[in-house]
């Protein structure tokens, strides 16, 4: 029998997480690393597990959320992941335009927005580029899909900008329903958003797909969507 599992290449969604743990009787570990750390340095922990967060920094490791003036945020607010560990590389290969905006002293640019909530867990809130502006506000991509992926008719979800007819940035919804879903009640979805998660998040466009663009370590990618590929 399984006695723990683990999720790794995108952020676990609250609702994947629980979702598994009650069919399978068995928690999914959920955590972050990235290749230039080697190593994971937020985790949740066995025994200590909240579905919709990365956990707490992993022993031996620092973390702090930064805002574009690289001024630490409050908890609550989002900021930018800075990290630093022992296990930091010291750059990248032939990139040295790169190695200095990522790689800053002893701390480690991980181009992740997170919120660190009250209990000094972290919840992620997207990667720096896909986040934008709506009403003046910034919103997360990565927010709108979670709320999407809890409808029960909604397999999976991917949300960009999209420029309405006044040039204005608003959330655009692709997804892929559940086997025996109607397409036609895809609207549905919209105020299903706005009464997750507020009004303005909604997305003014929701376009069905049979699968959404990936990487090969099934990473989606974004802005193949965003470029109409």
């Amino acid at each position: 029998p399984l006695r723990m599992c683990t999720s790794a290449g995108e952020a676990l969604p609250r609702a994947v997480g629980e979702g598994w743990s009650e069919i399978w009787g068995v928690d999914i570990i959920d955590g972050v690393g990235s290749t230039e750390m080697l190593h994971i340095f937020l985790s949740n922990r066995p025994e200590d597990i909240v579905y919709g967060t990365s956990g707490i920094p992993v022993p031996g490791y620092e973390v702090r959320l930064v805002d574009e003036n690289d001024e630490e945020v409050v908890d609550g607010a989002v900021g930018e992941l800075l990290v630093r560990g022992p296990s930091s590389a010291e750059g990248y290969w032939n990139r040295r335009d790169k190695t200095q905006d990522t790689f800053q002293g002893h701390w480690t640019r991980s181009g992740d927005k997170y919120e660190r909530n009250s209990d000094g867990r972290f919840v992620y809130c997207g990667r720096t580029d896909d986040r934008f502006k709506v009403s003046g506000i910034w919103l997360s991509s990565f927010e709108v899909e979670q709320a999407l992926i809890e409808h029960p008719s909604v397999l999976e979800a991917a949300v960009v900008a999209w420029s309405d007819e006044n040039g204005l940035e608003k959330p655009k919804a692709f997804v892929v329903l559940n086997g025996g879903v109607d397409a036609s009640k895809v609207d549905e979805l919209k105020g299903f958003v706005k009464d997750q998660i507020g009004m303005w998040k909604y997305p003014r466009w929701v376009e069905v797909m049979t699968d959404l663009p990936k990487t090969a370590t099934g990473k989606i990618q974004r802005f193949k969507l965003r470029l109409g590929e």
